[in-house]
C-alpha cells in the first residue's frame, strides 16, 4: 500500500485571537484514501515536542478531511497574542478503528491576533455591570518621582510625552505594547470629593483641570478591564484630540464611548460649563494620547503614603476571575 502523502507548504490564515484557517498542499497519489486529518498545535515554548512524535502517536485533534482552507475554532482554548506551532499529518481510518497516517509535515509558526472591537465591546459590557453610580471631579493627575517632572523641564521643553503602554491588563488587549499615550488617575475619595493623598507612583502630582484633556475636541474609547488577583476592578480609558495620531489607532481597535453618557467617565454641559463625572465603583485608568505642557497645570507633593502594593506596572490579569474575563483567550 502506497504511503499517504505528506502535507507540505502549509499556510495559516484568517488569524483571530482565537481561529484561524490552516491549508496545505499534497501530492495527488493516494489523496482519496485520506479521510482524516491530524493536527498538533504547542505553543511556542513546547516547539521541539513534534520530533518525538512516532506515527502512531494520538495527536491533540483529529479532524475529519473536509475541503481546504480549514477553519480552526473551539477544538483548543487558544489565547490571543500568542505564539503557536502547527503540524499535519493525512490520516486513512481503517475498518478496525486504527489509523494509518502519513509522516508529519514541517512545522509552521503563527501568533494569534489581539481582541477584536467585537471582544473588547464584551468587556465594556462586564465592566458596566460594576462600575456603580458616578461621582463629580475636576481634575486629572498624574503622580510620578520628582525626577520624571525635572527630566520633563530639562530634556522635553516642559512637556510630558506619550510612551508606549506596558503589557498589564488582558493578554489581548491591542493597545499593550502598541499605544502611545500619557497615564492620568481621576479617582476622588468619596467624602471629600477630590484626589487621594496616597499614590503608588510617586509622591509627585501633577494636576490639571478635566476640560484640559477632555472636550468636545476629544473622543473617549474604551480600552480594556481588569483586576490583578484583587477585590477591585480597573477600566482603562483612552482620550485622544479628534483627528490626532492616537484617534486614529483607537478609531480602528477600540470600542468608542458617548463622552456625555457612559458608566464610566462623562463630560457634560450645565449652564455653559463643563460637569465631570467617574465611575465610583471601578478603578480608572484614563491615557490621554498626546503630548501635556506642565504649564497647564501644577505640580506639587502629596501629603499621604506612597502605596507601591497598589501600582499596575506590567501588572497580569487574574485569569479566573469571572467578574472580567470573557469566553475566548486570556
Amino acid at each position: 500500500m502506497e504511503e499517504l502523502p505528506v502535507p507540505h507548504n502549509i499556510k495559516i490564515s484568517n488569524i483571530t485571537c482565537d481561529s484561524f484557517k490552516i491549508s496545505w498542499e499534497m501530492d495527488s497519489k493516494s489523496k482519496d484514501r485520506i479521510t482524516h486529518y491530524f493536527i498538533d498545535l504547542n505553543k511556542k515554548e513546547n516547539k521541539n515536542s513534534n520530533k518525538f512524535k512516532h506515527k502512531d502517536v494520538p495527536t491533540k485533534l483529529v479532524a475529519k478531511a473536509v475541503p481546504l482552507p480549514m477553519t480552526v475554532r473551539g477544538h483548543w482554548f487558544l489565547s490571543p497574542r500568542t505564539e503557536y506551532t502547527v503540524a499535519v499529518q493525512t490520516a486513512s481510518k481503517q475498518v478496525d478503528g486504527d489509523y494509518v497516517v502519513s509522516e508529519w509535515s514541517e512545522i509552521i509558526e503563527f501568533c494569534t491576533a489581539d481582541y477584536s472591537k467585537v471582544h473588547l465591546t464584551q468587556l465594556l459590557e462586564k465592566a458596566e455591570v460594576i462600575a456603580g453610580r458616578m461621582l463629580k471631579f475636576s481634575v486629572f493627575y498624574r503622580n510620578q518621582h520628582k525626577e520624571y517632572f525635572d527630566y520633563i523641564r530639562e530634556h522635553h521643553g516642559n512637556a510630558m510625552q506619550p510612551s508606549v503602554k506596558d503589557n498589564s491588563g488582558s493578554h489581548g488587549s491591542p493597545i499593550s505594547g502598541k499605544l502611545e499615550g500619557i497615564f492620568f488617575s481621576c479617582s476622588t475619595e468619596f467624602n471629600t470629593g477630590k484626589p487621594p493623598q496616597d499614590s503608588p507612583y510617586g509622591r509627585y502630582r501633577f494636576e490639571i483641570a478635566a476640560e484640559k484633556l477632555f472636550n468636545p475636541n476629544t473622543n473617549l474609547y474604551f480600552g480594556d478591564f481588569y483586576c490583578m488577583y484583587t477585590a477591585y476592578h480597573y477600566v482603562i480609558l483612552v482620550i485622544a484630540p479628534v483627528g490626532s495620531p492616537g484617534d486614529e489607532f483607537c478609531k480602528q481597535r477600540l470600542p468608542q464611548l458617548n463622552s456625555k453618557d457612559n458608566k464610566f467617565l462623562t463630560c457634560t454641559e450645565e449652564d455653559g460649563v463643563l460637569v465631570y463625572h467617574h465611575a465610583q465603583d471601578i478603578i480608572l485608568e484614563v491615557i490621554y494620547t498626546d503630548p501635556v505642557d506642565l504649564s497647564l497645570g501644577t505640580v506639587a507633593e502629596i501629603t499621604g503614603h506612597q502605596l507601591m502594593s497598589l501600582s499596575t506596572a506590567n501588572a497580569k490579569k487574574d485569569p479566573s476571575c469571572k467578574t472580567c474575563n470573557i469566553s475566548v483567550g486570556r
